[in-house]
């Protein structure tokens, strides 16, 4: 009986030996254009409940910046760990290997390591000439579409728009030629009529697909989803339109430019006026500003909706307990505030994102945390959850592991947040800490150009109503020696 006894224990060990040398999953979530409006968050107009659940079961970071708000440059950073400064990769149409051709992303990272990477949705921005990173993945990517309509009424009869154009690589040179789509549109349809509900339903099968991988061989998963909505054009089924009432959003607070601001951190137009009714201007009405705002809400309940079903077959598959789950919106989205729409700035709407890590049997459900965070922090985080070795590149990794926040959220491993965002010849370097924002704009190349600045104090002033710059000298120089510890920029990558 004691031989059985201790053959039962051999094995028993044997087993738990097995099971703690199996590397984790990891399941990134990409959710394009998200600000932290999200009932974890503290919106109380949001209607977020599977993304809200997915705080309660690991750690909401709640001062997290992107890198650079736009599309193509945030995921960038993402996947390299690098700042857009590092690898002069800052436009839409950026190609990563012309610029890096030996670089190693971070799905590249851990299939040395053993995994199997896969990516569906929006991953790399593929659009404005750009075709993505297809060498990141073991296996093709799957691909579906950013700007999507069902109504003909949203095409002018089913028309090829504008954005519809850059976002598939046609008609590059004749976009102005094309007509403007709709800005919004809510018709009686399935979740699955539209790309996320379809990227959802296969992100389903990828799952259950793994599973039967990681009984066969012991393979771990890396899979990358990218979702598109909140995303222009605000498409999505009437269902989610029906939950909010437009009345009840909130509308923005201050619609004015910052006092003494310079000129070349201002915005008005731009992407938001490439779809129809809104005036080429940008100069948008109260009605028309209230139908935007119930757009972008609607949309977010639609993606919380389709990334539920894939945090519930993650549960069900029983993957969730050994898998790292990472929430990330790629940058945040002006709704009106400061009369701003869309990202492309440097403020702090544009810039604030949110994310969220469950990194099971390590960071505490229902955790949140106000260390500053960076996009460019999740690749060497990711890595060291896993139990990789540091990434070292060849392209320079900028990001810390948030490792030690993870185990204690009172955990300090950075300082400020670094984001930028270049307009014209000038680039704007940006330090957000704590309680301020500084931000140089200044032509690198041209030593003898002037260069301007801005200075915002989030405690007195959250709505970013006065460039205190020249009231506060002390202050700005304090910022200007951390901004100068940043290396030189490099200069922008050609296509």
């Amino acid at each position: 009986m004691n031989r059985i006894l201790i053959l039962e224990l051999v094995t028993a060990l044997g087993f738990a030996a097995v099971q703690a040398a199996q590397k984790p999953n990891v399941l990134l979530i990409l959710v394009d254009d998200l600000k932290p409006a999200m009932g974890c968050y503290g919106d109380n107009a949001a209607i977020t409940p599977n993304m809200d659940a997915l705080a309660r079961r690991g750690m909401r970071f709640d001062m997290a910046y992107c890198n650079q708000a736009v599309c193509a440059p945030s995921r960038f950073t993402l996947m390299l760990g690098a700042h857009s400064t590092s690898t002069g990769l800052y436009g839409l149409g950026s190609h990563l290997r012309k610029a890096w051709p030996g670089a190693v992303t971070m799905p590249q990272y851990f299939a040395k390591h053993g995994y199997r990477t896969e990516s569906l949705g929006k991953v790399f921005h593929i659009g404005h000439g750009n075709q993505g990173d297809p060498e990141s993945f073991s296996v093709p990517h799957f691909h579906d579409k950013v700007i999507e309509y069902l109504d003909p009424e949203s095409t002018d009869g089913g028309k090829l728009t504008r954005e519809e154009a850059l976002f598939t690589n046609q008609k590059l040179g004749q976009i102005r030629s094309l007509p403007r789509g709709a800005a919004y549109e809510s018709p009686m349809a399935n979740d699955a009529d539209y790309a996320d509900g379809r990227v959802a339903g296969e992100i389903v099968k990828r799952l259950k697909a793994a599973k039967q991988r990681l009984a066969n061989s012991g393979t771990p998963f890396f899979i990358t989803a990218g979702f598109v909505r909140p995303h222009l054009p605000f498409s999505a089924p009437k269902k989610y339109w029906d939950m909010h009432a437009s009345a009840k959003l909130p509308m923005p607070v201050n619609k004015a430019f910052p006092k003494d601001a310079p000129k070349v951190a201002l915005k008005r137009g731009g992407e938001i006026a490439a779809f129809k009714p809104v005036p080429s201007n940008g100069e948008i009405d109260e009605e028309l500003t209230r139908k935007l705002i119930h757009g972008y809400y609607a949309s977010t309940s639609y993606v919380d909706a389709q990334i539920g079903k894939v945090t519930q077959a993650l549960g069900e598959l029983g993957l969730a307990d050994n898998t790292i789950l990472v929430l990330w919106g790629d940058h945040g989205w002006h709704l009106g505030d400061l009369g701003i729409w869309t990202k492309h700035t440097n403020f702090e709407q544009a810039n604030r994102i949110p994310i969220i890590v469950i990194a099971p049997g390590l960071a505490k459900p229902g955790s949140a945390t106000e260390q500053l965070a960076e996009t460019v922090d999740l690749y060497p985080t990711l890595a060291e959850l896993a139990g990789l070795p540091a990434p070292s590149g060849p392209q320079p990794i900028d990001g810390v592991s948030l490792v030690p926040v993870l185990k204690n959220p009172n955990a300090r491993v950075r300082d400020h947040a670094f984001h930028a965002y270049p307009r014209g010849k000038k680039l704007g370097r940006a330090i957000r800490t704590q309680r301020y924002r500084l931000v140089e704009w200044k032509n690198h190349s041209d030593p003898n150009a002037g260069v301007d600045y801005e200075l915002y104090d989030y405690k007195a002033d959250p709505w970013e109503t006065q460039n205190q710059y020249a009231d506060r000298p002390k202050i700005a120089k304090r910022l200007k020696t951390i901004l100068s510890k940043h290396p030189s920029p490099k200069t922008r990558s050609r296509r």
